[in-house]
């Protein structure tokens, strides 16, 4: 009998230790851990292309949470419904925003969490919302694709103006323009053929006599300022005119 009851204890010893490691390998298998976590809604405005179930939640580069359901909005096709599972003791504040991001070379889409530190009140539900919803901000692709499309915009605009500028009408006008500055180029050249004509012969002739004028009134105003000092000295002079000095021991008049 006590054999029978030892065999029965060790069935059940074999069989718990048994069901222990099954359950010891499904929980560490299936990522199992007393850490609590919060569930947040987030509504996309754009492609969430290579993001999946699991995909990794980073708030401010370390690791949070991941995402537990990607679904088409129902009310409106242009928004996608992210589901995302994060710590409890994660700061998800009022300032809290979400950007769908990729990691370098690798591509490999995740969920970042950043807070603009503009409103630090804990992010709570809304009415008729099960779950708080984190505003989502413009991720780095959809800027760069936005920009590309207005630099496309901006350069079939300049096309269209270039295409009407250059119409049949306007290509002769320019035509015309640049046949009359031709034109008018060739017109101006004997006048500045006479102009350089005219130049040469006033350096030739005119100039010199001007600078002898000048020289000679130069001359004369230093005849005047000689004349005015004597008058300021003698002002006989005036009166008697400028004597002779007197002459010297053998000199005569006229000598």
């Amino acid at each position: 009998m006590e054999a029978k009851v030892n065999y029965t204890i060790v069935g059940i010893f074999v069989i718990s230790l048994t069901a222990v490691i099954v359950l010891a390998i499904i929980w560490l298998s299936s990522g199992f851990s007393f850490e609590q976590y919060a569930t947040y809604r987030i509504y996309m405005k754009e492609s969430v292309s290579g993001l999946n179930i699991d995909s990794t939640v980073e708030y401010n580069g370390v690791q949070v949470g991941s995402v537990s359901s990607i679904e088409i909005n129902h009310d409106n096709p242009q928004l996608v419904d992210l589901l995302i599972n994060i710590k409890k003791n994660t700061p998800i504040t009022a300032g809290t925003v979400a950007t769908v991001q990729s990691r370098g070379l690798t591509g490999v889409t995740f969920v970042a969490l950043t807070d603009k530190s503009e409103d630090l009140r804990p992010l709570e539900a809304q009415p008729g919302e099960p779950y708080p919803v984190i505003p989502t901000a413009p991720s780095l692709f959809f800027k760069v694709d936005a920009a590309l499309t207005k630099l496309t915009q901006n350069f079939q605009k300049i096309t269209k103006a270039i295409d009407t500028l250059l119409d049949e009408e306007n290509q002769r006008s320019i035509k015309e323009v640049l046949y009359n500055m031709r034109q008018a180029s060739r017109d101006l050249t004997p006048l500045m053929n006479s102009a350089q004509s005219t130049l040469r012969m006033l350096e030739a002739q005119t100039l010199p006599e001007t600078y002898r004028l000048l020289y000679n009134l130069g001359t004369a105003s230093q005849d005047l300022s000689d004349l005015a000092s004597q008058i300021k000295q003698n002002p006989s002079v005036l009166i008697r005119g400028v004597s002779q000095p007197p002459l010297g021991p053998g000199e005569r008049n006229g000598q």
